[in-house]
């Protein structure tokens, strides 16, 4: 399992993301830092670590990389596996069975924070 930052450690602000938008974040708090995917859908957000559940790479190298359809999939860059946006499961491609790994977020006062 991989270890999370401190519960409250903020990610970015909510207004940094927006409606639909899909961020690659590089959270602090532990060694190395957390490789994480964050997801907007109008004030609800998803937190995923960017690993392919299939082949254990990273979804994306950086944001000009993620492949995602706003409010509905995210795709990993190197084959294409294909992820639901509200839960990670895997929608098609050498993932079937298995899903992103969920990292909880919270908004709180508009900060996007570990839960």
């Amino acid at each position: 399992m991989t270890p999370l930052p401190p519960l409250g450690t903020p990610v970015c602000l909510l207004s940094d993301l927006p409606d639909g938008g899909a961020r690659l974040f590089a959270v602090a708090g532990i060694e190395p830092p957390l490789p994480l995917l964050v997801l907007r859908s109008g004030d609800t957000v998803s937190g995923y670590l960017n690993r392919c559940a299939h082949f254990g790479v990273p979804l994306a190298g950086n944001e000009a990389q993620l492949i995602h359809t706003p409010h509905r999939e995210i795709k990993c860059n190197v084959h294409y596996a294909r992820y639901a946006w509200e839960d990670g499961r895997c929608l098609g491609g050498e993932c079937a069975g298995e899903g992103l790994t969920p990292v909880p977020l919270a908004v709180v006062d508009g900060v996007i924070r570990i839960r």
